[in-house]
């Protein structure tokens, strides 16, 4: 399975440290152009190559962390998604001022698969500050959890199995309606550092 992350931010360059950090080879990319993100790629070693924008957008697996204001049209720049995973690690707000951004009552979600044609939606790996998501997933016995959500259930296990080989405790909560559970700001569960005991 190909893996890539569009955003080289606080989030997306967290994911991207997990995955090396356990061998997992994926391709990274921002607005910028893969020059970019060299100090990033010699940091985090050979399993994260910068590529462009477009060729991220192919891979099986996408994670998306852009800015909300960003994230429409280089959604819609890719084109159908043809069924590929994609995993939106986003919050819908503004920046830098952090309010939300009004949806019409729509899980952020929704608007997500709605910007990409074709695409598997997930929610995941949004809810966590991003110096927790960087940090040791293992936590005194216990494991972080990581939530879920999306209406496809076959894409949901390939991101929760994903989740547990980074080291993290998946919670599914549903569909994208649960999904507003970890919207920030708002959202009941976004922000809370959980750990669970086997």
């Amino acid at each position: 399975m190909k893996i890539s992350i569009i955003g080289a931010g606080a989030i997306g360059s967290a994911i991207a440290r997990k995955l090396a950090q356990n061998g997992i080879q994926a391709t990274i990319a921002n607005s910028r152009g893969p020059e970019s993100l060299k100090a990033l790629t010699d940091e985090l070693g050979p399993n994260i190559t910068a590529v462009s924008l477009q060729e991220a957008t192919q891979a099986d697996l996408v994670f998306v962390a852009a800015n909300w204001n960003r994230l429409s049209s280089a959604l819609k720049d890719a084109g159908s998604w043809q069924g590929r995973i994609l995993v939106d690690a986003n919050n819908a707000v503004e920046v830098p001022s952090y309010q939300a951004v009004d949806l019409g009552g729509r899980a952020s979600s929704e608007v997500v698969a709605d910007w990409a044609a074709g695409a598997r939606v997930v929610k995941a790996f949004n809810h966590l500050l991003a110096r927790v998501l960087d940090s040791d997933p293992q936590v005194n016995g216990g494991h972080r959890v990581l939530f879920l959500a999306g209406e496809d259930a076959d894409a949901k296990k390939t991101v929760s199995d994903l989740i547990t080989r980074l080291g993290f405790a998946p919670v599914d909560l549903g569909g994208f309606n649960e999904s507003r559970l970890v919207q920030f700001p708002g959202g009941p569960l976004a922000i809370l550092n959980l750990v669970k005991y086997d």
